[in-house]
Order: structure tokens, then C-alpha cells, then sequence
């Protein structure tokens, strides 16, 4: 039976007591009681506004529950990446050889914008130590990959990477506790040539937690705004939907009144309908995060997944956000009807409103600010006080939600009548009610006013954690690196990236260092070391400005470092020997290899390579020395690739593979970020789509409650001749004037709380233009909800509407 049917009080001495009347014990918990019966059974209209109630909720509740799970998260992470690790991680030297030791050696790659890790191990006995996630140890030539990179192996995607890998046949897969994500590229592949001469580590033990870096004071004031900004228009939009329905809601209410229930039980009742819909949404809720948990291993979002038996929330943190929804719920329900006389005979709205108050609203983002100002500004390692910038913060946001509606009624009071229709019917509804108009682009508020703060944050401090390297792509992309001692495999490397498909130029050296010999006056001083660097002309020509140059020739390099200058002229003299085996002279078992620096030898000055470094010392040609007498050198060649050819650099990382899996490629970047930065700025992106998800369900429920609770409205309006067209005009004017002004207060607000937030940390204010294509992605989501709503709005203005039970 619906509220609105009319029916007859029952009398006498079985008839319940009316609600509000007195009883042993007290009514309070008796008429929630009783406006929970009235949710639920209270007929399709009951049904429909906590069936809204509930979704919403349960959407905030979702996601506050994802929120509350974050710290499990990285731990669980943090846990499976410690698993996997020695545990003698730095001190693998005292470890012995036995039946259970383990060489191994991590070799990572890069595939086009991903990162591939691994190890390559080699058991050295029958029973050799296994890694998390493996079952056996791969043999020589056997790899076992990630369920994730053999999905991409084998894909048409992974064909260059397939080639990489071309040396292992994949045997098996790499199980879960293996892996610190899902979606994680991983392998483990065995050799029979690891030595650790070649690098390798001896493992006997896994399972070690590395030291946890600290947090950068700056960042730390990055992660607490991040928090409040993409938290509070959640809490915004849960007490925002649990008054869904709040005008038809009330005229059911008036029909209690004729039973004899006072004004005070009425708001118990209504407080009782509002915990039955949040009490609802608590379960919806649950069900959506457990369901949305479960793609958070299939879903890839910015590089980032996770088990879903990892995404568990906090017990604290659950308890407080069970506990909070339905105490929500209740005292926004109370104080929402405080402004509302409920009557035997109907509802008082058609009177002149009360107008807002503003003293209260303005006073708590200002009290905000004042609180970040007194915080005191963030410094060198001076931790910055967490709780002042946690409450100011919220503060000054849930302070502009709650200015937002005495705006847009003083705003809308000031407008007179006139003007197309649709503009009149729009005008004259918000100057009617702004308040549910108001609160329904709250969320959208908060969202753009925090994104300007956070904006203004990251622009100040993006040159503290974007270094410029001074490193020059140009020259030279990659840099592939090997501790090769035999010349001739050292040339062969160089030969084989020059042929390289996707290569532009080879920039390569062989590189030792060389002490002067004899007997020293002082046994205890230094002996003279410097750098020997061998290639050929075109190649040292990158490195020095050595002007003509023969095969043959021979250098003596300086930089603008005077102190080094003489050490190198106290190592390189022109004419004297050189020993190319430094350890030969620590070492008395060790042969020397002399070498004689020819005596005109020039001394050139030092230019920085691609990589921005400075190389001094003594530079050779191909004829001057013999490379297959350098003892101890290391190859290094610098890569220029083909900018029109987007595989160059993996065509060149498959040849460095191809001649040694353990060599070292490495890409040079005009500008790094930090890394912990990084993980920040993409934790930000993720909470962002979430958060934006949100608010656009949370306005699109919002809108069709509105456009319920005024179906015979509209079905009326269109009845009387109303065109079609006038009315999605005026239901887009209602929604983008509280959208235009809100958007205006975000902006004014932002810039305030992000002038702050960039003064606390001793930065200037980069851009202040920053906040415009937040407000113009702020007014595009909402115009994508407003046409998402039009065709229930056609449904709505049908004659079929007038239709009442």
C-alpha cells in the first residue's frame, strides 16, 4: 500500500499508540524502527528513494573501502617483493658454495614503454634454493615466465620480445606469490656459463625486507592533500544521497501528523527511512567493492594492478566507515527538516524561505586556512605537521560545499523575471528550491577547487623531482655497457650495433685504467691512475676536441678541473711507460702489461659525451694500442637510433641480448623524475578516474531523483503545451547555473587553499592559470550527465505521468 493512499486510523484499545506518543522507555529507537517499516514497505515510492539512497551510498562507501584498503596494499606488495629477495642481500661474499647455493643475477629489459624483469640463475647443487613462485629451477637454456609475459610472448605484440628471448624455451609459469602484481612482466631463466666473475650473486636463503627509503618532507604534504582531495567529495556525495527524495519524502510525512505524531517524531522517522537507505547502501556497498576487487587483477590502469587478496581494508578503517554511513545518514536527516514544518495538512515551502546564514559557512574555510598558516612552513627534513594540514585542508573544502548553496540562492534572488521560457522555468525552480540543485553539484565543487590546489602543488615543486640530466638524446639514445676484457669481442659488440637495423651512429670505446709503474718515493702515497680510452678517430672526436687525428695517435686529455689536470699529467707523461694491469702492482702474482705513451702525444681539451660526462686521460686510436692487452676494460657504445623507426630501440636491446644477456643497456632522458614522485603522481591519476567516476554516477542518480520527483510536473507542463524542447532547455539551464557558480567558487577557493599549500612549502606559484582546463573538464562532465539524463526526461514529460496510486 503506498504512503499517499488515504486510509482510516484504527481506534480502540488494540489500536497501536500513534507515533510521537508516549510510551515506557522512550520513542526514539521505536520510530526509527518505524521509518525503517515505512522504506520498506512504504510501496513502489518507498522503494524507489532507497533504492537511490542506496546506490549512492554504496558507490561512496566503494570507494572509501578502496581507499581504506591502500595500506594493505602496499604492504602485501612490499611483503611479495621481500619474499623474492636474498637474504643475504649484501652480504653474499661470506657465503660458501653448497648443494643448495644459487648464482643468480637480475637482468632487466625494456619493451617499448614497460619495464621486464628477471634473474638469470644457476644452480650450484642437487637441491638448490627456490624462489617464491617456482616449482623447480630452470636449467640452462629454460626460462619460466609471469603469466603476464607469456601472454605477451606469445602475442603478435611481443614478436621483437620473443626474439629477445629467443635463447630459453619458456618450460613453465611463474606462480602468484612469485609476483608482486598480476599484470607483472617476470622471469626467472637458467644458465650454465653464470660465474660470479660474470656478476653473479650466491644465494642460499630468500626472503629479506629492504630498508624503507623516507618519504620527502614535500612529498609528504603531497600525499595528505591527495588524500583530502580525493576523499572529501565522496563523504560530500554520501550525505548528499542519503536526502534523495527528501520533498516527496516530507509530504508523506505530513500525513503521520493527522495520526497524531509531533514534529520531533516526524524528523525520527525520516532520519529512520534515511539509515534504512544508508544501512542498504553499507551492503550494496561491500558488494561493490568486492566485485570491483576482482578486476583489480585483470585491469591494467596505468601500469598499476594488484591481487585481489590483497585489496583488503584496514579493520580501523572499515569499522569507523560501517559506524560513520549510518550515523551520517541520521544527523543529516535531522538537520536537513529543521528548516522544514511538516503539518497535519501538508508541507510550509509556498512561504518565503529562511534565508541561509552565511556566517557559519564562510567561517569554516577560512578557519581552515588559518589552520594550514599556523602550521608553519616545510623545510629541508622538518616533517611537516600531518594532522594541521589533514583538517585545514578539509576544512577550507567542506567549507566551499557548504557556501555553495547560500550563493546560489543570493545569486538567484537577484534575478528578476523575463526572458526565453526555458530560462524563466529553470530561474523560477532554483529561486523556488536551490538547495537540492545546490547540492548536487557540491561534489563536482570540491573535486575542481582540490585538482586547482593539488595543480598548484605539483607545479611548484616539479623542478625539485624532474632533474635535467644534461644528458643529450640527440647524440646518442642508448648507452649499452659490458666489463669485457678480450679487445676482440669488445670490437665485435661495436661492429654488430652498427649494423643494427633502426641505428644511426655508434659512438664506441674501450675503456681501462692504467697506473704509472715503478717504484714509488713514498710506499704509503697513491700511485698515479688516471683513464685509457681506445677508439677510433671519428669516435674520440665525440669525447675531446682533438682536431686532426691519424690511426695511430695518441692523446693526453684535460678538463677544466685543474686539480685532476695534474694528476693525469702526473700519470700520463708522453714518452714514458704505462701499465695497462693496475692490479699487477697489489697483486705480486699478477704480470705487467707495459705500454709506452708515445712522446708526441698532444694534450686536447675534454668535451662531454651524450651522457654529459667529462672523460680525462690518455685517448688512443685503433693503432696505437692493442686492445686484446687491455686485462680489465669495459666497452661502451652510444647508440644514435633512427627517429622515424619507433622499434630502433628494441632492435638494438635484441643485439645486445643476442651477443650478452648480461649487458647493460641503459637510456639516456634529457629530464628524470623521481621515482617516488612518480608513484605518487600515477597513485593520483588512478584516485582521480576513480573519483571522477563518482561524481559523474553520483550527479547522473542525482539528476534522475530530481527529475522523479518532479515527473507530474513535467508530464503537466507538456500536457498545458509546454514544448519538449523548452523543457531540456530549462533542465540544462538548472543544472549549468549551480554548475557556472560552483565552478567560479572552485576556482576562487583552489587558488586560495593552493597559494597556501605552495607558501607552507616555501615554492612560488609557477602558472596561475593552471585551474582553466580543470573548470572546462569539470563543465564537459557535467554536460555529458545532463545528456545522459534527457531520455529519461522525454519518458518523463509523457500524459501517462499524471497517472497518481
Amino acid at each position: 500500500m503506498s504512503l499517499d493512499t488515504p486510509t482510516k486510523a484504527r481506534t480502540g484499545p488494540g489500536a497501536p499508540p500513534p507515533p510521537g506518543s508516549a510510551r515506557p522507555g522512550g520513542g526514539f529507537l521505536r520510530d526509527l524502527a518505524l521509518g525503517i517499516r515505512f522504506a520498506v514497505g512504504g510501496g513502489r515510492e518507498g522503494w524507489t528513494r532507497t533504492i537511490l539512497t542506496a546506490v549512492g551510498v554504496g558507490l561512496g562507501v566503494a570507494l572509501l573501502l578502496g581507499a581504506a584498503s591502500v595500506p594493505q596494499l602496499l604492504q602485501a606488495i612490499d611483503d611479495r617483493g621481500a619474499a623474492r629477495t636474498p637474504s643475504g642481500q649484501f652480504s653474499s661474499d661470506g657465503i660458501k658454495p653448497s648443494d643448495k647455493t644459487v648464482l643468480q643475477r637480475d637482468s632487466p629489459t625494456d619493451f617499448r614503454d614497460v619495464t621486464v624483469s628477471g634473474r638469470i640463475v644457476r644452480a650450484e647443487g642437487e637441491h638448490p634454493v627456490l624462489p617464491p613462485g617456482l616449482d623447480a629451477l630452470p636449467g640452462p637454456g629454460e626460462m619460466v615466465a609471469s603469466p603476464a609475459l607469456r601472454k605477451l610472448l606469445d602475442s603478435s605484440e611481443g614478436a621483437l620480445l620473443r626474439e629477445r628471448f629467443s635463447a630459453y624455451r619458456v618450460t613453465g609459469t611463474l606462480g602468484d606469490a612469485g609476483l608482486t602484481s598480476p599484470q607483472e612482466l617476470y622471469y626467472y631463466a637458467g644458465s650454465d656459463s653464470l660465474t660470479r666473475e660474470k656478476g653473479g650473486q650466491r644465494v642460499e636463503a630468500y626472503g629479506f625486507h629492504l630498508p624503507a627509503e623516507p618519504l620527502d618532507p614535500l612529498l609528504l604534504v603531497l600525499v595528505v592533500m591527495i588524500c583530502v582531495v580525493l576523499l572529501t567529495p565522496v563523504v560530500i556525495f554520501i550525505g548528499t544521497a542519503v536526502r534523495f527524495g527528501g520533498e516527496r519524502r516530507d509530504r508523506r510525512l505530513a500525513a503521520l501528523r493527522l495520526v497524531g505524531a509531533d514534529a520531533r517524531s516526524v524528523r525520527r522517522i525520516a532520519a529512520g527511512e534515511a539509515l534504512c537507505g544508508a544501512l542498504l547502501g553499507l551492503a550494496l556497498g561491500w558488494a561493490f567493492f568486492l566485485a570491483l576487487r576482482q578486476l583489480a587483477g585483470v585491469v591494467d590502469l596505468y601500469r598499476v594492478s594488484a591481487f585481489p587478496s590483497d585489496v583488503v581494508p584496514l579493520p580501523a578503517l572499515a569499522a569507523l566507515i560501517l559506524a560513520a554511513v549510518p550515523v551520517t545518514a541520521v544527523v543529516v536527516t535531522m538537520i536537513s527538516l529543521r528548516a522544514v514544518s511538516i503539518e497535519p495538512l501538508g508541507v510550509v515551502r509556498s512561504a518565503k524561505p529562511r534565508k541561509r546564514r552565511m556566517w557559519w559557512r564562510i567561517l569554516m574555510p577560512l578557519v581552515g586556512l588559518a589552520i594550514l598558516l599556523a602550521a608553519g612552513r616545510v623545510a629541508g627534513d622538518m616533517a611537516p605537521s600531518v594532522y594541521a594540514i589533514g583538517l585545514g585542508s578539509t576544512l577550507t573544502l567542506v567549507g566551499l560545499a557548504a557556501l555553495l548553496p547560500w550563493l546560489v540562492e543570493a545569486s538567484m534572488a537577484r534575478l528578476r523575471g523575463g526572458g526565453p521560457v526555458p530560462w524563466q522555468l529553470a530561474t523560477r525552480r532554483l529561486q523556488l528550491s536551490s538547495g537540492t540543485a545546490a547540492r548536487a553539484v557540491s561534489g563536482i565543487t570540491v573535486a575542481v577547487a582540490g585538482a586547482v590546489a593539488l595543480q598548484m602543488l605539483f607545479g611548484a615543486m616539479h623542478d625539485d623531482f624532474n632533474r635535467v640530466t644534461g644528458k643529450d638524446p640527440g647524440r646518442a639514445k642508448l648507452v649499452v655497457t659490458a666489463d669485457v676484457a678480450d679487445g676482440k669481442l669488445a670490437g665485435r659488440m661495436i661492429d654488430e650495433f652498427r649494423t643494427t637495423k633502426g641505428v644511426k651512429n655508434v659512438i664506441g670505446t674501450v675503456s681501462t685504467y692504467v697506473v704509472m709503474p715503478g717504484k714509488l718515493k713514498n710506499p704509503d702515497a697513491l700511485r698515479p691512475t688516471t683513464e685509457l680510452t681506445v677508439g677510433s678517430c671519428a669516435n674520440l672526436r665525440e669525447l675531446a676536441r682533438i682536431g686532426s687525428c691519424e690511426d695511430g695517435d695518441t692523446f693526453v686529455v684535460h678538463t677544466g678541473n685543474k686539480r685532476m689536470n695534474k694528476w693525469v699529467d702526473a700519470s700520463a707523461r708522453p714518452g714514458k711507460q704505462l701499465d695497462l694491469n693496475p692490479v699487477s702492482w697489489d697483486d705480486p702474482g699478477r704480470e705487467h702489461v707495459l705500454w709506452t705513451l708515445p712522446a708526441d702525444s698532444r694534450t686536447v681539451r675534454a668535451r662531454p659525451d651524450p651522457g654529459g660526462d667529462l672523460h680525462d686521460g690518455v685517448y688512443a686510436t685503433l693503432g696505437a694500442v692493442d686492445r686484446s692487452k687491455l686485462v680489465d676494460a669495459t666497452t661502451t657504445a652510444m647508440i644514435q637510433v633512427d627517429p622515424d623507426d619507433s622499434d630502433a630501440e628494441e632492435y638494438i636491446r635484441n643485439t645486445a641480448a643476442h651477443i650478452d644477456p648480461f649487458l647493460h643497456v641503459m637510456t639516456l632522458r634529457a629530464v628524470e623524475r623521481d621515482q617516488q614522485y612518480a608513484t605518487i603522481q600515477t597513485g593520483l591519476q588512478i584516485g582521480a578516474v576513480a573519483t571522477m567516476a563518482l561524481i559523474a554516477a553520483s550527479m547522473l542518480v542525482s539528476m534522475l531523483e530530481q527529475l522523479r520527483e518532479r515527473k507530474r510536473l513535467l508530464a503537466a507542463l507538456t500536457a498545458f503545451g509546454t514544448r519538449r524542447g523548452s523543457m531540456a532547455w530549462s533542465v540544462l539551464w538548472q543544472t549549468a547555473i549551480p554548475v557556472a557558480i560552483g565552478l567560479a567558487l572552485a576556482v576562487v577557493g583552489g587558488l586560495g587553499l593552493g597559494y597556501v599549500m605552495v607558501r607552507m612549502i616555501r615554492k612560488p606559484v609557477t602558472d596561475w592559470w593552471m585551474f582553466v582546463p580543470l573548470t572546462a573538464a569539470g563543465a564537459v562532465l557535467v554536460a555529458v550527465v545532463t545528456l545522459l539524463s534527457l531520455p529519461p526526461l522525454w519518458r518523463m514529460m509523457r500524459p501517462e505521468g499524471l497517472r497518481t496510486e
